[in-house]
């Protein structure tokens, strides 16, 4: 599937907006005595969810469907949500909310339009 260089510009700066948007949607806080949960369930679906995809942008750039410029840019969204996923658990005390998982996948799923079977 090939995209514009356009496209996936537009694509990634939608990304950061969402990034700079998504620590002030935290509007429940789970602090459990203190303890981060590095292996939250809603945590580790959403970071499962980033490894699945890398690891079809490497097997769409190996079948020649993406190229190295795209492959790069989508792995840049990749980064930006599980950076969004670890600010999002810190300001909760370990946890992600939710309605920031719901965001997150949201995000995950344009990304993953992007790079195709």
């Amino acid at each position: 599937m090939r995209h514009s260089v356009r496209s996936t510009s537009l694509l990634l700066i939608g990304f950061i907006a969402v990034a700079i948007a998504v620590p002030s949607i935290a509007t429940e806080r789970h602090d459990h005595d203190g303890h981060f949960a590095k292996h939250h369930p809603r945590r580790d679906q959403v970071l499962d969810r980033t490894q699945r995809q890398n690891h079809r942008i490497t097997h769409e750039v190996r079948e020649g469907d993406l190229s190295h410029g795209q492959a790069h840019a989508l792995r840049l969204n990749d980064r930006s949500i599980a950076q969004q996923q670890r600010a999002a658990a810190k300001a909760n005390g370990g946890f992600i909310t939710r309605q920031q998982q719901k965001s997150l996948n949201a995000e995950l799923n344009s990304n993953s339009k992007l790079i195709g079977h």
